[in-house]
């Protein structure tokens, strides 16, 4: 009997199509629970004796509506419905289910007296049937359209239209969201928070609507800049039109990757919610154009199977830095090629992985599947490559499809056999043995000079012989001029600057590589030149590898602290503080109002160093040790719960409060911040001074804390 249930599994989406799905939601998150009450429809494709539903979690259910006689068991993760079921048929079957999810729908902060209380949805990777009966096979499309009850307070978005809004009664409100199109069950998104928004349309009409935190007015400019300019981007580059009713952003606090693409409600990390300053440095432009790329590429056509997962990354990570050539311009473009080139190539020198590999690291499927496109395209021409592209999204609109479904239509365009192009960079795991063929698709058209290229450290390592490659003015027209590292090394750095010898932040890396050690008036005059060029990531690259300051430099590197860039100013404030100890309280004075991006790394660094330093803190040191220490709480993001530990960490100095955080967060849902807490914990556990610490600390645990801790100290 399994036998053939698993293969009538297998095949699900042959015999049945689930076409339209009506969710009622109502969602209690102080217990992080969720009610729920969902209609199917659904038609018999071909005759079957049983249909299913996945499902994870759930404490009760009631199945109250099917049109159709039989019964049904739990098989696994599955809700088998056994009929006998003919082709033609139109049903409808509704369940009422209560739930209480441990993933893929998250309750933040609603335990907690402080914090940014949210609930939102992660199904990629997830499974949405954790929370809502439906479909872990991304095949099977559904419209879904959800009403969601919930406190009056709270923004309460979802996939599609918002249709209407009901008040049942003085603190609750219902919204209705209804799509036109059906999608993947993973696809299925809810945010719930309090957010403010702005509504931009695209030059198409499409309905752009961006939310942001009440208090965080003056960082929305900054965090959507350019977004309008990337949407008509896109849709005129993938010549297919934006194929949902609008398009939604939603940042929202510790989420597990930087964004998710849900069928046009894009979910994003927070941590890209920045000002004008750290736009410089942490910006969201790639991020917002990867995910908008997706709404074509993995919600509109979705691979079949992890297999073919490129057709989503790859495409999503090529078209993305498509449109950043656009924003940022070629130089751009082709330098993030050539970084992303030299990561494949780190990879390349171990067994590689091929690009069709289900089980392939990211670095695969984003990076080397968006190489594949720009090779692909290098080779078919552009005409042909973008009509199969256009081809490809109308055949398969709205369903899912495979890597052959692509690549046949590309021949087909272009009259060009792919086979050997399939071998080379899907099938098999190394790159291609000639990199100089790899290496002139990066200067092709580029605008990059073939001697630059080997000086920023080309595929084939040649070494570096050229320092600069710029273009100077003349009375009659701008030349290309390449100047040998040598001769750079000889001129003074009065003649650096009259002789406009540009200095980029990859120049400056392998010009200070090439000092010789007993030349000091040689790297002064270098970095003096890079100090004098006031190019912002010029001089954060100083800041970044410059640590031991000669005295010489001292006063241009104390500009350093006033650039408009936080990762300039932070690495700035240490690199001084520990060069000059006779200055290091007139340093903290200088910055001690600088809060730095939301993960508060800067913040934390002054705290941190007001303490240590010598009769500086005085009254202030339980003040500042306190701020530190508050840091480590659940209700903070936890990027800056991870910036307070290190700290704290480094000073010996964890409070019992402290280890309760660690032990919190290391049952976070961010299995990354989970893993640092872990790691951070057993260390701890292993160190005797704190072994008092960790018996006092079991008292401000809870149940589930306590159980997890003697566990940990067991290993």
């Amino acid at each position: 009997m399994y036998c053939c249930i698993s293969l009538g599994f297998a095949q699900q989406t042959e015999v049945v199509d689930f076409k339209k799905a009506a969710v009622d939601i109502v969602i209690r998150p102080t217990l992080k629970e969720i009610g729920i009450d969902v209609q199917y429809e659904f038609e018999i494709l071909k005759d079957t004796d049983s249909i299913y539903l996945d499902y994870r979690e759930v404490y009760h259910y009631e199945v109250h509506k099917k049109t159709f006689k039989g019964k049904f068991e739990e098989v696994g993760n599955k809700l088998v419905f056994k009929s006998n079921f003919k082709k033609g048929e139109k049903h409808t079957l509704g369940l009422v289910w209560f739930t209480r999810p441990k993933k893929a729908i998250y309750f933040i902060d609603w335990n907690e007296k402080k914090g940014r209380k949210q609930v939102w949805t992660q199904g990629q990777g997830k499974y949405t049937s954790n929370w809502l009966p439906s479909f872990d096979d991304v095949n099977e499309k559904v419209e879904f359209d959800f009403s969601i009850t919930f406190d009056k307070r709270y923004e309460v978005i979802a996939n599609g239209k918002l249709i209407k809004k009901e008040s049942p009664n003085d603190s609750l409100t219902k919204w209705y969201y209804g799509m036109k199109q059906p999608m993947s069950s993973y696809l299925a998104a809810i945010a719930i928070g309090k957010y403010n928004k702005k509504v931009i349309s695209s030059e198409s009409g499409v309905p752009i609507e961006l939310y942001y935190y009440p208090e965080d007015e003056a960082k929305f400019e900054p965090t959507y800049r350019h977004t309008k300019r990337i949407f008509d981007f896109l849709e005129k580059e993938i010549g297919v039109a934006y194929p949902w009713q609008n398009y939604k952003q939603i940042p929202v606090k510790d989420f597990l990757y930087s964004g998710m693409e849900n069928t046009g409600t894009t979910i994003f990390s927070d941590s890209f919610v920045i000002d004008s300053i750290g736009f410089i440095d942490r910006n969201y432009v790639n991020v917002n154009a990867h995910e908008l790329a997706h709404q074509w590429f993995g919600d509109l056509v979705t691979a079949k199977s992890g297999k073919h997962h490129w057709l989503q990354e790859g495409f999503a990570t090529y078209y993305a830095l498509l449109a950043e050539k656009e924003i940022f311009g070629d130089d751009y473009f082709y330098w993030k090629l050539f970084k992303s080139a030299m990561d494949l190539r780190a990879l390349n020198e171990g067994k590689g992985e091929a690009v069709l590999n289900p089980k392939a690291s990211s670095l695969t499927f984003y990076q080397k599947g968006a190489w594949v496109l720009h090779v692909l395209r290098s080779k078919v021409g552009d005409k042909p490559f973008k009509a199969a592209v256009k081809r490809y999204l109308n055949t398969y609109q709205f369903s899912s499809a495979e890597t052959n479904d692509f690549i046949k239509i590309v021949e087909e365009e272009s009259g060009q056999n792919l086979d050997q192009f399939v071998q080379t960079w899907l099938v098999n795991p190394q790159l291609p043995n000639d990199f100089y063929d790899f290496d002139k698709l990066l200067t092709h058209n580029s605008g990059i000079n073939e001697n630059m290229y080997s000086l920023l450290g080309g595929m084939q390592g040649a070494p570096a012989q050229v320092a600069s490659f710029r273009k100077f003015k003349t009375s009659d027209e701008s030349v290309k001029i390449c100047l040998n590292i040598s001769k750079v090394f000889e001129l003074s750095q009065n003649e650096l600057v009259q002789k406009e010898v540009p200095i980029s932040e990859e120049l400056l890396v392998n010009l200070t590589k090439n000092i010789p050690k007993d030349s000091p008036m040689v790297s002064n005059n270098v970095y003096k030149a890079a100090f004098a060029t006031n190019n912002l990531k010029v001089r954060q690259t100083i800041a970044q590898t410059l640590t031991k300051i000669p005295f010489g430099l001292k006063a241009e590197y104390e500009t350093l602290l006033n650039d408009a860039s936080y990762e300039t100013k932070e690495a700035a404030l240490y690199n001084l503080w520990v060069n000059f100890p006779a200055d290091q309280k007139k340093y903290l004075d200088l910055t001690k109002d600088v809060i730095g991006f939301n993960d508060k790394s800067f913040r934390v660094l002054w705290l941190t160093l007001a303490i240590v330093t010598k009769n500086y803190s005085g009254r202030n040191m339980p003040v500042y040790y306190q701020e530190l220490s508050n840091y480590t709480r659940a209700y903070n993001h936890f990027e800056v719960r991870r910036n307070a530990f290190v700290f704290i960490n480094e000073l010996q100095a964890f409070s019992d409060q402290n280890l309760a955080d660690l032990i919190n967060g290391a049952r976070h849902p961010n299995w990354r911040f989970a893993k640092f807490c872990r790691d951070l914990l057993d260390s701890i556990i292993k160190n005797p001074k704190y072994q008092e610490n960790l018996e006092r600390t079991k008292k401000l645990l809870t149940e589930k804390g306590l159980v997890f801790l003697e566990k940990r100290m067991k290993i």
